[in-house]
């Protein structure tokens, strides 16, 4: 069963359930560039490992109680009478901390296993999180690539956070409204970008994908990697519609998709 929105289906931007979604969508792109790659092209999966404390993470952490034992430290009462003192018992926290895992795409050339042509990011909600260790490995990553010859995608479907990707939000707000984004920076073309701005209402773009110089850019359908993606992660039978998505949906926006819904029998 397909989901009931035309794109990005909001629901599934859900803090845990995005894990998940984050490998199958990074899975189904490795999967659709290769079979549409020259035959000196391969899309292979990249991934960065970081540790956070379970304060700063966002998704669900691990913390382990342990119940206290009572002890009975005594003190000298009236007569010097040996009395026994029991505290009030404190509760003991274990804090595990939290290893976050996010992966990417590389586009590599066959002959030169190390060079990187193209580099997909799949934005997490740690690279929006304002000061985060994901945001900030993030950026600094962000920086190298786009001094670099690599080509640079950033795919945002996530509408809550910090805006992050390389396009300029001053630029954006005056082009129009969006939900989601698609920015791709080719490198060596300085400030130049290109950005696919979408609204909850539109399907995903069909964006272009960069190689080395002399070959042309293959095109890479996101809807329907998305739609791979919901189908074999089974959330159609996961996702709760008759609530509102974890994130609030923009005014303009609540009625429509609740009709949406209701007409798919997903709503009463």
């Amino acid at each position: 069963m397909p989901s009931p929105f035309p794109g990005m289906d909001p629901y599934l931007e859900h803090p845990a359930l995005w894990p998940g979604v984050h490998q199958r969508f990074i899975t189904h792109i490795g999967d659709a560039l290769n079979a549409v790659l020259p035959p000196r092209y391969v899309a292979d999966i990249g991934e960065r490992l970081y540790v956070v404390q379970p304060e700063r993470s966002i998704y669900p952490d691990v913390v382990v109680l342990e119940h206290p034992s009572k002890e009975a430290p005594t003190a000298q009462g009236a007569g010097g009478t040996a009395v026994a003192v029991v505290s009030d018992p404190p509760w003991v926290l274990t804090v595990q901390p939290v290893e976050m895992r996010e992966v990417f795409i590389e586009i590599l050339s066959v002959a030169d296993a190390s060079r990187v042509v193209t580099v997909i990011e799949l934005l997490s909600p740690s690279n929006k999180t304002p000061g985060s260790p994901g945001q900030q490995l993030y950026r600094t990553k962000q920086r190298e690539l786009l001094a670099s010859q690599t080509h640079l995608i950033e795919i945002d479907l996530v509408r809550h956070g910090e805006h992050t990707v390389a396009a300029p939000l001053e630029q954006l707000v005056q082009r129009g409204i969006w939900d989601y984004l698609v920015s791709l920076h080719r490198g060596g073309r300085g400030g130049r970008l290109e950005v696919w701005a979408i609204t909850l209402r539109q399907r995903l773009p069909r964006i272009r994908v960069p190689l080395a110089d002399g070959d042309p850019d293959v095109v890479l359908d996101l809807q329907e990697v998305f739609s791979r993606c919901y189908d074999q992660g089974a959330y159609a039978r996961r996702l709760n519609y008759r609530g509102d998505p974890f994130h609030p949906l923009q005014r303009g926006d609540v009625t429509w998709a609740v009709e949406l819904l209701h007409e798919r029998g997903l709503r009463e």
